[in-house]
């Protein structure tokens, strides 16, 4: 059955569009041009541009620009945008003029449609609400777009990556408590190294992640400061005077952001320097969980031919042939989001750097990989402390006899007897495959009292012991 079409004019002429659907003739021209990936805008950055334009209408009937029943309409309509219950209305792919101009006038053209027949009219009549001279008011393109990208990107990192980070480094430093009394060998360049506490393992893993959210939060802090006022190239032409700092004010207050005016519009709007240092961030945050997460299930390994030290929670079987095995499958999931993001990074760094005079031209890939990065982080890193940190358990005995087959322990004879009878010992005991304690005792190295003293594992973990 064919599908019913309506006319809808732009300056280029007449297209047609789905009858069942509130776009336009610009939105309808995009859909059609930009046949490339099949992924549309995600739906924050729809949100926040919808919030960007409900601020704008607000903004323009507080300067008696836009009458209060248009305005109310617009804001309406931009409500119910924000809310999701229009996220079919906008379809045009990520890879589309590198300016954001179609996904502003899909915005533009939906919200004057749904304004129009919130008012008495029907879709395309353009009136009385028109999307460019209206819902469009004192802006450009060239300047929603990118505060729509840090508002988006401003709000995905303060509702999901921050308290996922937060809560991970929490489960951490609960294991870190948990564990504390449990002495482990530790391990540099991959070799035995001296005891250190697995409570002090996971005290390290908690800080690196804590960390990370930390430089989060400063990069976030840039991305506070937006482009809205600066409309085609920086210099704010077709717009109110006061317009940008009273439609800023209000988009704050709408998505709770503290958001300023740009110190500098042009900057605001050539580059994207706020985003790649934001990416930055956000690959260091992808370093540190690889880290930990590498760790947690290398330190897993086995279970009896490996490390083993840890015991990872079962969660699922880990193989369509070898019955019993499990796999460090949450470890696993973490690890690829890290490698994505560490993609998005390079992708976000080579983006950033893509303007031309005055306007950044690659805005719809900037917003779709930082988004996109933020989502599939904060997801695995939600798993991953759900349904992997907080059942970690450790086996003791495996963690005892492996510091007690440790060749370091001779690092605390070294001090008493010297480095090279200290070194002597650990070849011997490497060569006969017997401890440094047995072989201390044997050789009558020290008094037994100051041996014991010497080789206490605990007291070894203990700064200034």
């Amino acid at each position: 059955m064919a599908k019913r079409m309506r006319s809808e004019k732009d300056s280029m002429g007449t297209v047609k569009v789905p009858a069942a659907h509130m776009w336009g003739a610009q939105t309808q021209r995009a859909v059609d041009n930009f046949q490339v990936s099949g992924r549309a805008m995600r739906p924050r950055f729809i949100h926040a541009l919808a919030a960007l334009k409900w601020a704008a209408a607000k903004a323009n009937q507080e300067l008696k620009l836009l009458k209060p029943r248009m305005a109310g309409a617009i804001r309406k309509a931009a409500d119910e945008v924000i809310a999701g219950k229009h996220d079919d209305e906008f379809p045009i792919d990520v890879f589309q003029t590198g300016s954001g101009t179609s996904s502003n006038m899909n915005m533009n053209e939906v919200l004057s449609n749904l304004a129009n027949v919130r008012l008495g009219g029907a879709p395309g009549d353009k009136a009385p609400v028109h999307p460019n001279d209206h819902v469009n008011m004192g802006q450009s393109s060239n300047d929603t777009i990118p505060t729509s990208v840090h508002v988006s990107v401003a709000l995905a990192t303060k509702e999901q990556l921050i308290p996922a980070l937060t809560s991970l480094a929490a489960a951490l430093q609960a294991k870190a408590e948990e564990f504390d009394g449990i002495v482990k060998v530790g391990r540099t360049h991959l070799q035995d190294a001296t005891p250190i506490r697995m409570g002090q393992v996971f005290s390290g893993y908690a800080a690196q992640v804590a960390h990370s959210a930390q430089r989060l939060v400063h990069a976030y802090d840039g991305l506070l400061e937006v482009a809205l006022g600066g409309t085609a190239v920086g210099t704010g032409i077709g717009r109110h005077p006061r317009f940008h700092r009273l439609a800023i004010k209000h988009l704050g207050e709408k998505t709770g952001l503290r958001l300023k005016p740009a110190r500098n519009s042009f900057e605001q709007m050539a580059g994207r320097e706020a985003c790649v240092f934001f990416a930055g961030a956000l690959g260091a945050a992808a370093a540190a969980l690889t880290k930990v997460a590498n760790d947690i299930r290398f330190l897993g390994s086995g279970p009896r031919c490996g490390l083993g030290e840890l015991m990872l929670p079962a969660v699922q079987p880990g193989s369509s042939i070898m019955p019993g095995k499990v796999n460090p499958v949450l470890a696993e999931s973490l690890l690829m989001a890290c490698m994505l993001v560490q993609g998005y990074v390079t992708t976000v760094t080579t983006a950033g750097g893509a303007g031309n005079f005055e306007l950044n031209v690659t805005l719809p890939l900037i917003a779709d990989v930082l988004l996109d990065g933020i989502q599939v982080l904060s997801g695995a890193a939600t798993g991953f402390k759900e349904r992997c940190v907080e059942g970690l358990e450790v086996d003791k005995a495996r963690v005892e006899e492996i510091v007690e087959q440790s060749l370091m322990l001779a690092t605390a004879l070294a001090p008493k007897i010297g480095y090279d009878e200290a070194a002597a010992l650990a070849k011997e005991a490497y060569k006969t495959g017997r401890t440094i304690r047995e072989l201390a005792i044997e050789k009558d190295v020290l008094p037994r009292r100051e041996l014991d003293k010497a080789l206490n594992v605990i007291s070894m973990t203990k700064p200034g012991r």
